[in-house]
C-alpha cells in the first residue's frame, strides 16, 4: 500500500473504530439497564448481550478497526489488519445487514435510544465497513477458497449458541431457537444461511479482484 493511501486510510479506519465501539458500548449498557429493569442481575444481561451474533461481528469490526492503529506493527495489529481477515469482517458484517434487514425487522419495534443503536449495528457499521474494504484495503489476491475459511466464524457461532441455548433454554434468534422448532429446522435454517454465506463470500471475493484489476495492475498474493 502507498504511503499516500496508508495516510489516508488512517482516518477512515479511526472513524469505523470509534462508530463500532459506540454501538456495542451502547447496546451493552442497554442490555445490563433491560436486565436490571426486568429484575435480573448485571451479569445476566452482559450473558445475553454476547448471545447475539450481531453484537460479536460488530466487537469483530471495532478489534479489526482498532489493533492496526494502537498496536501498528505487532504480530497482533499485523494479524488483524491481513487482507483474508479484512474480507472475513466484511463478509461477515454484511450478513449481518442482510439478516437483519430481511428476516429480523420487522420482529419487534425498537424505540428511542435502542433504535439509534440498531441502526448504528444493523446498517451504519456494514456499509462503512463495506466502503473502507473496496477502497483501503490491500490490493491483494485472495485465495479462491477465502470463503471456506471465513464461513468457521459462523460455523462457530453457531456451535456455541446452540450449546449455550442447551445451558440456559434461551436462543437469540427465532430461526434457530431449538426450544420452539426443533433441532431438524434449526439446523436446516442454519444450512441455508451458511450457504447465504459462502455465496456472499464469493460476491466480497468477486468484487475485490475486479477492484484489483482496476485500481493496481500487479497486485501483491496475500497469505
Amino acid at each position: 500500500m502507498s504511503l499516500k493511501c496508508q495516510v489516508a486510510c488512517k482516518p477512515a479506519l479511526a472513524t469505523l473504530a470509534v462508530i463500532a465501539w459506540v454501538g456495542v458500548l451502547l447496546q451493552l449498557w442497554l442490555s445490563i439497564n433491560l436486565a436490571l429493569t426486568n429484575g435480573k442481575a448485571v451479569v445476566d444481561g452482559i450473558v445475553i448481550y454476547f448471545g447475539y451474533f450481531t453484537v460479536l461481528t460488530n466487537l469483530f469490526v471495532a478489534l479489526v478497526a482498532t489493533l492496526p492503529l494502537i498496536a501498528n506493527g505487532s504480530s497482533l495489529g499485523n494479524y488483524f489488519s491481513k487482507p483474508v481477515v479484512l474480507g472475513a469482517v466484511t463478509t461477515s458484517i454484511i450478513m449481518v445487514l442482510i439478516t437483519y434487514h430481511f428476516l429480523l425487522r420487522n420482529v419487534w419495534q425498537p424505540q428511542g435510544l435502542q433504535l439509534i443503536v440498531d441502526i448504528v449495528m444493523h446498517y451504519v457499521v456494514p456499509v462503512l465497513t463495506l466502503a473502507y474494504w473496496l477502497i483501503f484495503s490491500p490490493r491483494s489476491n485472495l485465495s479462491i477458497l477465502a470463503p471456506i475459511t471465513w464461513c468457521l466464524y459462523p460455523l462457530s457461532y453457531l456451535i456455541y449458541v446452540l450449546v449455550r441455548g442447551e445451558l440456559l433454554e434461551s436462543y437469540p434468534y427465532y430461526f434457530i431457537d431449538v426450544t420452539k422448532i426443533g433441532y431438524e429446522k434449526v439446523l436446516l435454517n442454519s444450512f441455508g444461511l451458511l450457504v447465504a454465506f459462502i455465496i456472499l463470500g464469493f460476491v466480497v471475493l468477486a468484487v475485490t479482484a475486479l477492484r484489483n484489476r482496476l485500481c493496481a495492475p500487479n497486485p501483491v498474493k496475500s497469505e
